[in-house]
């Protein structure tokens, strides 16, 4: 069993950065994958970004690409996504998603991940 437990979330102003963490235990794979994902109201949760543990590839939707960066700190079983240049459209509950295999690049479909962690709230005021 793997728990997630994301932090970092709060309420910024548009061109503001925040870091989101989330923190892993239990049993982990150094070549499973690690993503965050997003959900605004009313519309579908939507992936954000992903990496693997033992890998230096990194993954983003279009939306974020060259404002958001994920990493991981092995040591500390732990994920970063660190976003930049927030905008209002990236108001939304984070959430951190990890799974129990291999899964195929970019590791952007929700359905492919077995654990997920709360979820953290970011809004992004203009």
């Amino acid at each position: 069993q793997v728990q997630l437990v994301e932090s970092g979330g709060g309420l910024v102003q548009a061109g503001s950065s925040l870091r989101l963490s989330c923190a892993t235990s239990g049993r982990t794979y150094s070549n499973y994958a690690m993503g965050w994902f997003r959900q605004a109201p009313g519309k579908e949760r939507e992936f954000v970004a992903s990496t693997r543990w033992n890998g230096d590839n990194t993954y983003y939707a279009d939306s974020v690409k060259g404002r958001f960066t994920i990493t991981r700190d092995n040591s500390k079983n732990t994920v970063y996504l660190q976003m930049n240049s927030l905008k209002p459209d990236d108001t939304a509950v984070y959430y951190c998603a990890a799974s129990n295999g291999v899964i195929p690049i970019p590791y952007d479909a929700p359905y492919r991940y077995h654990y997920w962690g709360q979820g953290t709230q970011v809004t992004v005021s203009s």
